[in-house]
């Protein structure tokens, strides 16, 4: 009947999966908008040729238009680098400053054509490439991304710039970080060969090891990163400590995990992955009690998270609390009526409130987009034998046994079902093997199961 530690962590482990990559696109996003793409530069008026953009013979209004962007002031550039493009509508780097400038004022889709207009001026731009494919890989638009980001490291920028140019490469890696980490973990060995090593990179070092189920090496970069001097930045802290813990977690040394949570919650008390391993931890060691305060602020941080209230709910109805799980799980039922795994608690938490005739029915309902849900044929056999219809029960049980071995409780439940349909050398069979399974564990209903065979003409 009760649901198993392992199907709530596998919903926790899922959400945790949506919340990372969540918190890898906004890191990308950051990236894209309001500055320049990563590793690139303006012109430093301090030491000509250190910036991407080209030191060629420059225009009046393109250098004023320049010299505005290395201000920040994107506004008075634009009219500049507009009326010098009326012109010269073929000049790629004024292309490239004015889709960066688009690019600054979160205008994607104007920045996008502008650096296409560069990119089409001079296919062998390298800035342009690489500002294009990062704010494709913004936008999700992996396959557009992928391609410009690989042009980009076949480019040379102009000036030369290998902080640049490793920024294509690392890019690169961060796109195929999941979907090909050997081809990631090559790029990202070739953006190490061209300039230092970075925190980032150790987290990108993990990520990559950890796409590629080499456990021992994610998580000794992620313990690097957390041990390195001086200390890492707070969202890579929090990256990693998430990244040690989600490992951590999969071995099930939920008593490592929790300090490891419990110190990075001190320095981001409100990141949503956090706070959702820190529960799983809890949970994992029995500790619901104070598990339902983290869920419960959890759910405020995420308050149309599904994953979560599911989260809440099935720990509310575990820690003896149905009352408080019936609403999260009528909303959830009602927002999502196929899905079996809401169902399917609802179901049992009906069961805990005494509810057996809606029970019953909200897990015939789960039990039939699911057959193989073991845990929901108990469920449904416990509430058809509570409503007296054993027959039903029996039916349940035996679509359990598909899935899921006997237990004391189930030997139990068809012989008591055996017993109302008058079945007596069927009940008397499953009462003897309820107490043999028993073993003394199970009082009153072994002194139950006793006086039945007794009064079926049987022999304990």
């Amino acid at each position: 009947m009760k649901r198993l530690f392992q199907y709530q962590a596998r919903r926790c482990l899922f959400l945790l999966c949506v919340m990372a990559a969540a918190a890898l696109l906004a890191g990308a996003a950051g990236q894209a908008q309001n500055q320049l793409p990563p590793g690139t530069q303006l012109p430093d008026s301090g030491a000509e040729g250190k910036g991407i953009l080209a030191p060629a013979t420059t225009k009046p209004d393109r250098e004023g238009a320049e010299s505005k962007i290395e201000q920040r002031d994107f506004e008075a550039a634009r009219p500049l680098l507009e009326k010098y493009l009326v012109g010269n509508p073929g000049d790629a780097r004024a292309l490239f400053d004015l889709g960066y400038v688009e690019d600054a004022g979160s205008h994607e889709e104007a920045a996008a054509a502008d650096y296409r207009k560069a990119i089409a001026a001079d296919p062998k731009q390298f800035e342009s490439r690489l500002a294009l494919g990062l704010l494709l890989a913004h936008q999700a638009k992996w396959d557009e991304a992928r391609e410009q980001l690989e042009q980009a490291t076949l480019l040379t920028p102009a000036p030369p710039n290998p902080a640049a140019q490793a920024e294509a490469f690392r890019a690169l890696a961060r796109l195929d970080r999941t979907s090909d980490p050997t081809a990631a973990r090559n790029a990202l060995v070739t953006a190490l060969k061209i300039s230092p090593e970075t925190p980032a990179d150790l987290l990108l070092t993990a990520q990559i090891a950890e796409a590629n189920d080499d456990t021992e090496l994610a998580q000794t970069a992620y313990q690097r990163l957390l041990a390195s001097h001086p200390a890492p930045s707070a969202s890579l802290a929090s990256a990693a400590t998430g990244g040690l813990v989600q490992i951590l977690l999969k071995q099930r040394k939920y008593g490592d995990a929790e300090p490891l949570v419990k110190s990075a919650l001190t320095r981001d008390p409100d990141d949503p992955a956090l706070n959702a391993q820190m529960a799983t931890v809890l949970l994992a060691q029995g500790k619901n009690d104070e598990a339902l305060p983290v869920l419960e602020k959890l759910q405020q941080l995420e308050p149309t998270n599904t994953s979560v209230d599911q989260m809440l709910a099935d720990a509310y109805s575990q820690a003896g609390l149905p009352e408080k799980a019936d609403p999260i799980y009528a909303r959830m039922a009602l927002a999502h009526p196929e899905d079996e795994d809401i169902l399917a608690g609802q179901g049992e938490n009906l069961v805990r409130e005494r509810l057996y005739p809606q029970a019953q029915q909200v897990l015939e309902r789960a039990v039939k987009l699911k057959p193989e849900d073991g845990d929901a044929w108990s469920g449904l056999a416990f509430a058809a034998s509570e409503n007296k219809q054993y027959s039903a029960a029996l039916h349940a049980l035996s679509m359990r046994s598909k899935s899921l071995q006997e237990t004391p409780a189930t030997y139990f439940l068809w012989a008591t079902c055996y017993d109302n349909l008058h079945l007596s050398k069927l009940a008397q069979e499953f009462y003897r093997k309820f107490l043999t399974a028993a073993d003394g564990k199970f009082p009153d209903q072994e002194w139950q199961a006793k006086h039945r065979l007794v009064a079926l003409g049987g022999s304990h």
